[in-house]
């Protein structure tokens, strides 16, 4: 799950980034309004957090822009600011939930996996992706080739997840670095290339024929078996 966190506070920032790449999300932070709108241009969120006191626009600018352009991603807002009619406003605008400041990390997970849930019945009926004898249980984290039960890392998981949701889908590694590991990663360049073929091990791991496969020059998807 590819988040967005619009906070100008740069500690509040990196305590929401660490925490939720923690839980296996992908971050990428906006330190203000217009910022914010220039990443929601230019990718794609399960998730936004919004914080209301900004520098440039506020957040409930945002979100009626965000609205008004048809953007449908979840909106939770995060303020300081608890009173009635700032809540009533936030909703009014297009938030889809409002959590005040200060908040409990696990209340803020708890919330957002609510979020994502209602948008995912909203768009499908089901929680699972399926491919082949493979599926992936997005709730639980549960992940089954056949009847054996595969036991995934956090980022494992997200990996697998981005190749379901895209399936038979050539992914360059950029693709693929930039939604697990978001655009600020300056870590090892191979990364993907190690996380592939941690995955391709688990998957195979009783001689399966392999699923994820190997596009020279381009990078990798996931297939059926050949």
């Amino acid at each position: 799950m590819r988040v967005l966190v619009v906070e100008d506070e740069e500690r509040i920032a990196r305590f929401l980034k660490k925490g939720l790449e923690e839980e296996s999300y992908a971050v990428d932070i906006a330190p203000d309004g217009p910022a914010a709108l220039d990443w929601v241009a230019g990718a794609e969120y399960d998730l936004i957090l919004l914080d209301v006191m900004l520098p440039g626009l506020n957040g409930f600018e945002v979100c009626r822009i965000l609205r008004d352009r048809g953007v449908q991603t979840p909106i939770l807002m995060l303020t300081a600011r608890d009173e009635v009619d700032d809540r009533v406003q936030g909703l009014d605008v297009g938030a889809d939930d409002y959590l005040p400041k200060p908040f409990a990390f696990k209340e803020l997970l708890a919330r957002m996996r609510a979020l994502t849930r209602r948008a995912a019945a909203a768009s499908t009926p089901s929680t699972t992706l399926r491919l082949a004898d493979l599926e992936l249980d997005t709730i639980t984290h549960v992940a089954k080739r056949g009847n054996r039960e595969i036991e995934l890392t956090a980022k494992e998981y997200a990996l697998l997840e981005y190749f379901l949701r895209h399936p038979r889908r050539p992914l360059t590694r950029t693709m693929i670095r930039e939604s697990i590991w978001g655009y600020d990663y300056y870590g090892a360049s191979n990364v993907v290339d190690v996380y592939v073929r941690h995955l391709r091990r688990k998957l195979e791991a009783n001689g399966e024929p392999p699923l994820i496969h190997t596009i020279r020059g381009v990078g990798y998807k996931i297939d059926d078996p050949e």
